[in-house]
This record gives C-alpha cells, structure tokens and sequence, in this order.
C-alpha cells in the first residue's frame, strides 16, 4: 500500500458520522453561553451603572447601602439571577477547558463534578445570602444601625 493509497483526497466527502439519539448536551451548553452572556452584560452594567453612577458614586457604598438594595425585592431578583448566571456560565466554561485539556477520563470526570459542586454550592450558599440577609442581626446600642432596627422592629 503506497501514501497515497491511504490518505483520503483532500475535499473528498466524508461519511456522514452516525447521528446519537437524546438531547444534544454540548449544543445546548454552546447556546446557554451566547444567551447567558448577553443577558450578564446587561445586568453587570446595570449593576454598575447604579452602584457607581448614581448617588454618590463609589465613596456611598457602604453597609447601610447594601443593607438597603438587599431590602428591595427587585435588587434581590436582580442580584440573584446576576449570580445563578454568572456562576452557571463559569462552570459550563470551566468543563468546556476541562473536557479539552484533560485527557484521563477519570481525572476529567472528577474535575467536572468538583466544577459542578463547587458551583452548585455557590448558588446556594449566594442565594440564601441575598434572602435572608438582616442588617438588624447583632446590632448593639453603639451602633450607627441602631436607631433604624429599632425603629424597624
């Protein structure tokens, strides 16, 4: 058998590979990463836009303004799916590297399951965070809080 006998034609058609019933995992992640993304800049500039921008800027961040966005349904949801996205589309990027890179299938299982608990742990842990979140909780007298959780309760 000579070279080429055994090298394919370059452009010659290739049999089409047999297709795999089921979702298409990895379509569905590539699509989740365009549609993620998009919707995060809106919400990170947003984010931005009214940390920085509005009222004083950068040097009126503080506890009580956090205290006070986190008390507002509307910042809840808006932090919370800021969060879910973000973290959500770091992981699917972090096993895209790791499906890529690693080539030992049991180190690269182990890696992707640790990417998914990690991020699964950090979505739980950040929502509830942002939902139970009290400015009120061990406040004492000489606070600068204590006259607003007083008046609060």
């Amino acid at each position: 058998m000579t070279t080429a006998d055994a090298l394919a034609a370059p452009r010659s058609p290739r049999p089409a590979a047999p297709r795999r019933r089921g979702v298409n995992l990895e379509k569905w992640g590539w699509i989740y990463m365009r549609a993620s993304g998009v919707v995060l800049i809106v919400l990170i500039f947003g984010h931005l836009f009214v940390n920085l921008m509005l009222g004083e800027g950068i040097s009126g961040i503080d506890f009580g303004f956090v205290a006070g966005k986190l008390a507002n349904p509307f910042w809840q949801w808006w932090d919370v799916l800021m969060l879910w996205l973000a973290l959500i589309h770091g992981a699917n990027g972090m096993r895209t590297i790791t499906n890529d890179y690693v080539t030992n299938p049991t180190a690269r299982k182990v890696l992707v399951w640790a990417i998914a608990l990690s991020a699964a742990f950090l979505i739980i842990l950040g929502t509830l965070v942002v939902f139970t979140f009290d400015p009120c909780i061990g406040v004492t007298p000489d606070s600068i809080l204590w006259e607003q959780c007083r008046a609060a309760a």
